[in-house]
């Protein structure tokens, strides 16, 4: 079976992206899917994301980790919203279906603002904080964030809580409203250059804590620059909207 594809990222978090409205692709497959993702024998992305029909909103996203686990992800979503428009699905504003429900997202040039669920269950444990933004997130605010052992601290942590387990973030202060951030990925299984879900439970996580008093929070990662907004009113965060770039890098073909 020859697969057309087209390879998205977001801030260095990259994606295979499959037009499956004809629902010819073998999602079942996760041997498949695993394959499409890996750097060394296939396409290789942090994730495969498939853009299927709806009857209720624009599109619906279906999004794979690199093992073929199922679960949402933030930068994905911004570049189905990118992949959505290339295919001429919407124009500049959307309403979309994802596993964790619908999302709004607006396009402005190569910026995607994502309009993410409401957060209201936000365990603050004495050194970390633990949230769900779309999946799982372990949020930890660290020194030296350069030096810091993301993998190994990561995959420990990572697999400390109850299947599926949980993203984890480690974020160092820059200023009052800066957090640069650098997130292990379940089901990558490894450091990733950006996690959308991850900056938005650090931006959550960093104002439940009063790290910060604002509002508006920027978040360096390793691929780029992400925002995330939001409101808050009596502890539950609403109108969280992650905002960054998410651009097309090629289409090809490939035998699968």
């Amino acid at each position: 079976m020859d697969l057309t594809f087209y390879k998205y990222e977001g801030t260095g978090n990259d994606f295979v992206m499959i037009d499956n409205r004809t629902k010819e692709f073998p999602k079942e497959n996760v041997s498949i899917i695993s394959h499409l993702a890996d750097r060394h024998f296939g396409i290789g992305a942090d994730g495969v994301i498939l853009i299927e029909n709806d009857e209720k909103f624009d599109f619906k996203m279906i999004y794979f980790n690199a093992d073929g686990s199922q679960t949402f992800c933030g930068n994905g979503a911004r570049c189905a919203v990118a992949f959505a428009k290339q295919l001429e699905i919407i124009k500049n504003k959307t309403t979309f279906l994802a596993v964790d429900g619908k999302h709004f997202a607006e396009v402005k040039n190569d910026l995607i603002s994502l309009q993410m669920i409401n957060v209201d269950d936000i365990k603050v444990n004495e050194k970390s904080v633990f949230m769900y933004t779309g999946t799982q997130h372990h949020v930890e605010l660290v020194d030296e964030l350069n030096e810091y052992p993301v993998y190994e601290n990561g995959k420990k942590i990572r697999y400390s809580y109850n299947n599926p387990g949980s993203n984890v973030n480690f974020a160092q202060q820059i200023n009052d409203t800066t957090f640069r951030v650098r997130t292990y990925e379940k089901g990558v299984e490894n450091e990733t250059l950006a996690c959308g879900t991850g900056v938005t439970a650090v931006a959550i996580a960093m104002h439940k804590t009063k790290k910060t008093n604002s509002n508006h929070i920027f978040l360096p990662v390793e691929g780029g620059n992400l925002e995330v907004t939001f409101n808050e009113n009596n502890g539950i965060y609403t109108n969280v909207f992650l905002k960054g770039p998410a651009k097309f890098v090629f289409k090809g073909t490939i035998s699968v």
